[in-house]
């Protein structure tokens, strides 16, 4: 039986009972709520009437949703490229009609994910489109199930004008995706919640935990800024699907000033 928590979504090795706890929502970037872990299934969500709904983003990139939602509940990326497609932070849910979308759009290259709280049901993703799963290697530990699973240092290019980057901040292993011909050229970056954009969409933002509220140190927030900063886009996307629909390389920077001058002490006077 494969587990998947309710509230992370996160599937876990094949187990006749499942885990006493979630190991990834026992960790200060994420909760278990009071009760202790709850588990399903894909088997008991289908059950339930679970459906995956799709959505077309822009040109050559598409949404995936759980209806109903399960867990963090983000937002599956699809990018198309002339090679083949890449699945970015798989839900925690699976379906055949979804499976034969993605199939449809041409050959599956790889799955990826920004972080383990973005695992969803990655595996079962893989399985079905033969395809393996891309890990940073700085998150080797929080991998719940390895059948698949290929580990990258700081890069992997997965086609032509796609490229997996570690920057680290809220996991040490934590990935962007930069995607060079989209936008007409211009370039997009799925951040996950590595970079979070706001709802003002003017200015996005840079946490260790964000249900927790734990923010990243200034200095982690500048490094993170810089190794963008080298990454050709103009528009970013969060883990669910909120844009920074323009100028987000100034963004960043004029959010990342902000976040250290704040986490400096240089507006205490204002609190």
């Amino acid at each position: 039986m494969i587990w998947i928590c309710e509230t992370c979504a996160v599937e876990t090795a094949d187990l006749e009972s499942p885990p006493g706890v979630c190991t990834i929502c026992d960790d200060e970037r994420q909760w278990v709520p009071e009760g202790g872990s709850r588990w399903t299934s894909v088997e008991e969500q289908r059950e339930n009437g679970a459906r995956i709904v799709v959505s077309e983003v822009e040109p050559e990139l598409w949404g995936l949703r759980a209806e109903p939602s399960i867990g963090i509940g983000q937002q599956t990326m699809v990018v198309r490229t002339t090679e083949g497609t890449i699945l970015f932070d798989c839900v925690g849910y699976i379906d055949d009609a979804a499976v034969e979308f993605v199939r449809g759009l041409g050959p599956t290259l790889a799955i990826a994910a920004s972080h383990p709280h973005m695992y969803g049901v990655q595996t079962e993703w893989a399985a079905a489109l033969d395809v393996p799963v891309l890990v940073a290697e700085r998150d080797r530990e929080w991998v719940r199930r390895p059948d698949r699973v290929e580990f990258y240092d700081d890069r992997r290019d997965v086609a032509t004008g796609v490229t997996l980057h570690r920057v680290g901040g809220h996991f040490r292993g934590q990935a962007v995706l930069e995607w060079t011909t989209g936008n007409d050229g211009k370039g997009v970056l799925l951040a996950g919640d590595a970079i979070f954009t706001n709802p003002d969409r003017k200015t996005v933002s840079f946490m260790r935990s964000y249900p927790n509220r734990l923010p990243l140190s200034g200095n982690v927030v500048q490094r993170l800024a810089a190794q963008v900063e080298e990454l050709h886009f103009d528009r970013l996307y969060n883990n669910f699907g909120a844009v920074v629909p323009q100028d987000a390389q100034a963004i960043i920077r004029y959010s990342a000033d902000r976040h250290t001058a704040w986490v400096r002490g240089d507006h205490d006077d204002l609190t």
